[in-house]
């Protein structure tokens, strides 16, 4: 079964419970990461999250996965919160940010830099608008990585 297949079987299992529970479900993902394969579940909700609510998270979905059995390979089942550097990935989570302090880092420099900070303006298909000394378009292709700053 492919990555996305797994990723979308547990985004149809957690429909449901995530919600009711008070959760969303920030991101999931399949990976292999050296020998080990690991089901990576990250959930938020706007009280946070605790050891509690990921180990509740974590026995349903576990559960459930048991139920279907649709992964073949030995793996380990992940759930945590994004964190407070969390990564932005989808465009949701860009709107919601828009106004907040973040690190972006490129694939290839722009301006001979490889790594931004600064305010996060809009996102639109071509670009990513960030406020640091003014406007900075970084185009889409070009970044690897968005995450909110953690300011103490």
């Amino acid at each position: 079964m492919s990555k996305k297949s797994i990723v979308r079987i547990v985004k149809e299992l957690l429909a449901e419970f995530l919600p009711q529970n008070g959760y969303e479900l920030w991101h999931a993902e399949f990976v292999k990461e050296g020998k080990d394969y690991n089901l990576k579940v990250y959930i938020d909700s706007a009280e946070g999250i605790g050891a509690d609510d990921c180990e509740k998270v974590s026995r349903y979905l576990g559960a459930r996965l048991d139920e279907a059995d649709p992964i073949e390979a030995p793996y380990y089942l992940i759930v945590s919160s994004p964190g407070m550097d969390r990564a932005l990935l989808t465009p949701d989570h860009f709107r919601r940010y828009v106004g907040c302090p973040v690190d972006v880092a490129l694939y290839k420099g722009v301006d001979g830099k490889k790594s931004y900070s600064g305010i996060l303006g809009e996102r639109t298909d071509e670009y990513l608008i960030l406020y640091a000394d003014g406007e900075i378009r970084l185009p889409i292709p070009l970044i690897g990585k968005v995450r909110l700053q953690v300011i103490f």
